[in-house]
């Protein structure tokens, strides 16, 4: 079982752990209700240094990102979401990648998924002049989220923290070391997320708990990028799921060749047969993942991801349903367990992303 560098850090303050990816992570520390609330309120501090970072160097970095990438590779020092595509369209993995010239590009891959993607880029790196390197172990990192979040990490740094536009990313100092921090996160919230090496990413955590942020877990991760309406690999989205029917058409960019091209053009030209909506649960329940919608006593569906959610009375889910029952306030019924849960299609957004 892999551990962060801030494994006993977590142990100390009390978190649970759990295998995540191969990882013991925190899953809570005071609770997730608390966890989720913090960052919605004020500013939460979460270990991430189990993501996959996947650095690609060389002539044709910029070229071959291209091929392999789906999404819009823009300006230098800005971040892009895409996909990386197998033959047929389906996601192999959902990324960002962290464009600092034309000879230098980091892919920041999913934990579950580093090895897959690792050794996919590889296999198709031919009549390219790239070098690849996974140096997921060369880093440690931090997402600080939260409407506090630039304020709390302001008192750290002279550099000027509101010059940091979103996606934008820099070589920052902080605490008198030196951190690659972009203005992004998974949480539907502002803030940042911190690239450093290991001593100084635990020096960092060190003072910005001790200072009142609180540390947060993976679950209330979970709940927040939930809310937010964002998709989670493994749970949204996989090999057997393409952009077009996820709703994530903009993390692809038409314009220009890609690995799976010709397959999704094929999808668009042809329409999907399902789509990923939102689901507010009419009557008391929770609908757990796998759990099958219904409609006239057939399925037409199953449930992603379903939470009663903090600071709310509301049970809601994500789920893909045949296209023809996709329409916003469109009644369903969701089974759990032995009862069917009376439920109605609303957008996936449960909150107004900030």
């Amino acid at each position: 079982m892999n551990k962060t560098f801030l494994y006993e850090k977590h142990v100390e303050l009390g978190a649970r752990m759990v295998d995540y990816a191969g990882f013991l992570m925190p899953v809570e520390y005071q609770g997730i209700t608390e966890e989720h609330l913090a960052v919605r309120n004020d500013a939460g501090l979460f270990d991430v240094s189990h993501m996959g970072e996947i650095m690609i160097t060389g002539k044709d970095a910029l070229k071959f990102t291209n091929y392999i990438f789906t999404g819009k590779v823009n300006d230098k020092m800005k971040m892009a979401y895409g996909f990386l595509l197998n033959e047929d369209a389906g996601i192999i993995d959902d990324l960002m990648i962290y464009y600092f010239n034309d000879e230098k590009i980091m892919f920041v891959v999913n934990a579950s998924n580093t090895k897959k993607d690792f050794a996919w880029i590889n296999a198709n790196k031919q009549g390219f002049e790239v070098d690849i390197k996974d140096e997921s172990n060369v880093f440690s990192l931090l997402a600080l989220q939260g409407p506090n979040a630039e304020v709390v990490l302001q008192n750290h740094t002279d550099f000027n923290l509101s010059e940091l536009k979103t996606f934008s990313f820099g070589q920052i100092k902080i605490l008198k070391n030196n951190f690659l921090i972009s203005r992004s996160g998974y949480t539907g919230e502002g803030g940042f997320e911190i690239y450093g090496c290991h001593k100084a990413i635990a020096n960092l955590f060190n003072v910005l708990t001790q200072s009142g942020v609180a540390p947060c877990g993976l679950g209330a991760r979970d709940t927040l990028r939930f809310e937010a309406g964002l998709p989670l690999y493994g749970n949204e989205i996989d090999e057997n799921v393409n952009p077009i029917e996820a709703g994530l058409k903009f993390g692809v960019d038409f314009s220009k060749d890609f690995l799976g091209k010709k397959a999704l053009n094929k999808i668009v030209e042809s329409g999907s047969t399902r789509k990923l909506v939102g689901l507010e649960l009419l009557e008391p329940g929770i609908a757990r993942q796998g759990y099958p919608i219904e409609s006239d006593e057939t399925e037409i569906g199953k449930i992603t991801t379903g939470y009663l959610l903090p600071g709310t009375k509301t049970s809601y889910a994500l789920a893909y349903v045949k296209k023809g029952y996709a329409t916003i306030g469109n009644k369903v019924k969701v089974r759990i367990r032995k009862r069917l849960v009376n439920a109605a299609i609303r957008n996936k957004k449960f909150i107004n992303k900030k």
